[in-house]
């Protein structure tokens, strides 16, 4: 399994401290049906626990944000013919395209193989409505200018094109249509990715509903995911390692959101690494602010999360950037114990895989009696908020015994100053209310 984890970061971390065996059986090449009957493996404090997506209604706490990447992934992979007449006459050679991102100048950076065969001003023919000509390569990659723009090309490029699944599956089948529905998240909207933020891909309308019902919140936000996010670290000191960029966007509607989640004493929980990385990219003094731009965030063990409570997240594979992500949120020896248990039981990896639900050590809330003139203080880590003390629903008085009762988000919840416990209280519509062990 996993070479064995440095304590206290006392040594540069080597790519090697994030290897470990992984059985290629395990690597999923069709997702689950329906999206939310994948399997969960839930941590949390020293457990683990076995469980199904289709829980989370169970598992998540009234007053949750769960921030999800509403982005939508193109068919961006192309099979075209470039065509060539020279002195020892005419010549077709096959190209594979992979878009990776288009341009302000409306050209398209693209993966091309073999590159070799095509030369600047020729032209590739994908279908009898798309062809693109290659402007010039830099850095390894193809600038092509495609000869439709706007809604013609989407249509074109919808009909030629074919999902971009990961190179893991690739190589153990081909791209199907069923891809095209099974690589794409319900609430999809605004295409640009090239890969797919896959821990979205577990939730279906039906359980969206369900979340709603219980109080659990949602802010989209959009990161197109790059091809990037599959290439391999090639350097053994991690640190030296440099991330490809992408865009992204936090809309102030979103910022202002997870703000009001945080103020109220709810967690914000990314659903997928790409939400993760794009929501500590906006922080601004230690709050998500409205961003646009590109990310190139790296996030290794000795990270400091800003704004993260727990991430929900598939299966990584062994070396990459994504199983060092959750070993800095979680920590490397729990990441061993969490990833040994997910392959005796035979958890799913990868892209179509199950998916976890990560909540590191030191992110639960804790409350302690603190009255001042009315308040009592929240405090999670160094992070201090006032909550105001609310009328208890038994005897209509404020308490004056030093215990007290605590209003968040309109559920009142019991309090003893003593010992710490919380009791059953009710809601400010005098409903039992529903104590979420903050």
């Amino acid at each position: 399994m996993f070479n064995p984890p440095v304590s206290g970061y006392a040594r540069a971390m080597k790519l090697d401290d994030f290897d470990f065996d992984l059985p290629e059986h395990l690597i999923a090449t069709r997702p689950a049906s329906p999206r939310s009957s994948a399997r969960l493996l839930h941590a949390e404090g020293n457990q683990i626990m076995d469980r199904h997506v289709f829980d989370l209604p169970d598992i998540l706490r009234p007053g949750d944000r769960l921030v999800l990447n509403d982005t939508r992934v193109i068919p961006a992979r192309l099979n075209g013919l470039r065509h060539r007449s020279g002195i020892q006459g005419d010549s077709v050679a096959r190209i594979r395209v992979t878009l990776l991102e288009s341009h302000a100048d409306g050209t398209w950076a693209a993966l091309v193989k073999p590159l070799s065969k095509l030369h600047p001003g020729e032209r590739i023919v994908f279908s009898g409505d798309l062809t693109a000509e290659l402007v010039e390569v830099a850095d390894g990659q193809a600038h092509l200018q495609f000869d439709l723009t706007g809604d013609n090309f989407d249509a074109a490029l919808a009909a030629a094109g074919t999902m971009p699944l990961p190179p893991y599956i690739a190589r153990l089948r081909a791209v199907d249509a069923q891809d095209t529905h099974d690589y794409q998240t319900v609430f999809a909207r605004n295409p640009g990715a090239v890969a797919a933020p896959t821990a979205s891909l577990h939730f279906d309308h039906a359980l969206l509903t369900q979340l709603r019902a219980r109080d659990v919140s949602f802010t989209f936000v959009t990161l197109h995911v790059g091809a990037g996010t599959f290439l391999p670290v090639k350097v053994e000191d991690i640190a030296r390692h440099r991330m490809h960029a992408e865009w992204g966007h936090v809309s102030e509607t979103a910022a202002a959101e997870t703000a009001a989640t945080r103020a109220a004493g709810g967690r914000i929980i990314p659903v997928g690494t790409t939400a993760l990385r794009l929501v500590e990219s906006a922080v601004r003094g230690g709050e998500i602010a409205p961003w646009m731009g590109k990310t190139d965030i790296f996030i290794y063990p000795g990270f400091q999360f800003q704004v993260t409570d727990a991430l929900m997240t598939n299966f990584h594979l062994p070396k990459s950037t994504l199983m060092m992500l959750v070993s800095a949120l979680m920590g490397q020896d729990r990441m061993h114990r969490i990833y040994a248990h997910a392959i005796a039981q035979a958890y799913r990896f990868c892209s179509y895989g199950d998916a976890s639900l990560l909540v590191p050590p030191g992110k639960m809330w804790h409350f302690r009696p603190v009255l001042c003139r009315g308040y009592a203080w929240a405090w999670r880590e160094t992070r201090v908020i006032p909550t105001r003390i609310a009328v208890s629903p038994h005897t209509g008085k404020r308490p004056s015994n030093g215990s007290g009762f605590i209003e968040r988000l309109g559920v009142v919840v019991g309090y003893d100053a003593v010992d710490g416990r919380q009791r059953p209280a009710r809601d400010a519509a005098g409903r039992p209310g529903r104590n979420r062990g903050v």
